[in-house]
């Protein structure tokens, strides 16, 4: 069986976000056919198009880490109804210059958790709209929006609530297999 590479993005900057815990509960139980890296993106400027001649290494850095995957997993908080501005900024420098978006044809799923009861809907929303237009193929279901409650992941990634965890464990498998799909029909270097 093939593995898969995924490259995950963590929405928040914050080094205790709860999406960094979630990141951790997903990585320990998706499918040992999915291998994960972080694509970090703290040290990018604010993007402009005026950098589009000559990228500065942290945006070069950013384009090479998602060329280097296979499939992307976007684990975000959500701030004022939408996603991180970071995050946004990120998304702006891989898909620039014209012509050399990273995130074409890449498979992708959103995740996210927060305390509201609705946890991330209106900001995995935002992101999919974004990631509509960077012709990202978006697993659309099954959908995740996860309360985070205090004790629900331990800092070591491991999720107390059985239900919880079988949800993710499931969205995790469903991740590989829409991975697949789309790697089948749209090969990685065609």
């Amino acid at each position: 069986m093939t593995t898969y590479k995924v490259g995950y993005l963590i929405g928040s900057l914050s080094s205790t976000s709860i999406n960094r815990k979630l990141a951790n509960a997903l990585i320990k139980l998706a499918p040992s056919t999915l291998s994960f890296s972080e694509i970090p993106f703290r040290d990018l400027p604010i993007y402009s198009p005026d950098y589009d001649a000559d990228f500065p290494a942290p945006g070069k850095a950013l384009k090479e880490a998602i060329k280097a995957v296979d499939a992307l997993l976007f684990v975000t908080p959500e701030y004022n109804r939408s996603i991180p501005g970071g995050l946004k900024n990120a998304i702006d420098w891989a898909s620039r210059p014209y012509g050399t978006n990273s995130f074409a044809r890449k498979p992708s799923a959103v995740i996210g958790a927060s305390p509201g009861a609705i946890g991330t809907a209106v900001a995995q929303q935002s992101l999919r709209s974004v990631l509509g237009f960077s012709n990202s193929p978006q697993m659309n279901a099954p959908e995740a929006y996860i309360q985070f409650t205090p004790g629900l992941i331990t800092d070591d990634g491991k999720v107390t609530v059985e239900s919880t965890e079988q949800f993710l464990r499931k969205y995790m498998q469903e991740f590989h297999d829409f991975t697949a799909r789309v790697l089948s029909v749209l090969p990685k270097d065609a």
